[in-house]
């Protein structure tokens, strides 16, 4: 694996450690609650969540196609945990350096930064909705604030993201959580 590819799986590890925290504080009473994602509940929170953690996984292969299907139903946090380690245990055993997302070339290693971002912005998400106060690492906020300012684009804003906000301090968390639209 290239030295790239190692410090992006290193990150997803750490996006999913931290991720799985937050999800332990997950109810059914919970997932009815609004998320930081603007008209977004808990309840949809995670079936996205479980869409991106397959799609990621698939990305390992090489090529990810942009359809996908209806995550399936039943307990969702213990197939969050299955999904979680089939996503780390596909980009440790043979990940390749370039993925072909729909039919646009991307490298492998910037593919696994992104679904580290993804998976931690959406932890935090979860802890928000959940009530439950999880700080992002400063450490961890500090690469993933690099990695969202080399995908997030102006374009990204009104569908996949709101408007960028100022930083509430100077921590690379809030500037992370600012970068993104979230407050």
């Amino acid at each position: 694996m290239s030295t790239q590819l190692d410090e992006a799986v290193e990150l997803l590890d750490r996006a999913l450690a931290y991720t799985r925290v937050a999800l332990a504080g997950v109810t059914e009473h919970a997932l009815t609650r609004p998320t930081p994602c603007a008209g977004w509940s808990l309840d949809e929170l995670l079936d996205h969540m479980a869409d991106s953690l397959d799609a990621f996984t698939e990305a390992a292969t090489g090529r990810v196609p942009l359809t996908s299907a209806a995550p399936p139903l039943g307990d969702r946090l213990a197939g969050l945990q299955q999904r979680a380690c089939a996503l780390l245990g596909a980009w440790t055993a043979a990940p390749p350096g370039r993925v072909v997302v729909g039919d646009a070339p991307a490298p492998g290693s910037l593919v696994i930064a992104t679904a580290a971002l993804e998976i931690t912005v959406h932890g935090w998400d979860v802890a928000q909705a959940t009530g439950h106060a999880l700080p992002v690492p400063e450490a961890l906020a500090e690469r993933l604030l690099a990695v969202a300012r080399a995908v997030v684009t102006e374009d990204d804003r009104g569908s996949r993201f709101g408007p960028a906000r100022p930083a509430r301090g100077p921590s690379y968390e809030q500037r992370l959580l600012g970068f993104l639209g979230r407050s």
